[in-house]
């Protein structure tokens, strides 16, 4: 990852973590182009119905200024399994055995490509979050539909293939 990517990761992940402190669970995309633009939307997580809707009008917004970089950041709950990670979206409700809170995050620059990532956190008994550091996967990740910004990349990479 170029200085730049991370620099705009850093910025998404202060701004989620200010977010879920404030028990608020939305999506977080910051694109840089011809100006920096930051949207948000509470109802990414409601269903997969919602989330493509914002990704695709998320993408409206990122040819508009030209993007040439971008992180986008959701709040999710992770199950790493021997094959594959499992995630759902964030409840009050308490975690189950294996699973874990996590800012799930896509980076994308015109420069780098795509990049991958988590912030891991757990809660102290009061509640409060605690966040730990961005992590960038290092290892093959094949990500499928439901990934957050899966639809926003293939939105912008169709657009750019016309």
């Amino acid at each position: 990852m170029n200085d730049d990517l991370v620099a705009l990761l850093f910025d998404v992940v202060r701004r989620q973590e200010e977010r879920i402190q404030a028990d608020e669970y939305l999506a977080i995309l910051i694109v840089e182009g011809q100006r920096k633009l930051v949207l948000t939307e509470y109802d990414y997580l409601r269903d997969r119905k919602a989330a493509e809707a914002f990704e695709r009008r998320a993408a409206i917004h990122a040819r508009k200024i030209a993007a040439i970089r971008w992180v986008f950041s959701v709040p999710q709950v992770w199950v790493i399994n021997e094959r594959d990670v499992e995630v759902r979206a964030v409840s009050p409700h308490p975690l189950r055995p294996g699973e874990q809170e996590a800012i799930t995050w896509m980076g994308f620059d015109q420069a780098d490509g795509v990049d991958y990532g988590r912030v891991p956190y757990t809660r102290r008994p009061s509640g409060e979050p605690v966040f730990g550091e961005p992590e960038v996967f290092t290892v093959p990740v094949f990500s499928g539909d439901l990934m957050p910004g899966n639809t926003l990349l293939r939105s912008l990479m169709d657009d750019d293939a016309s």
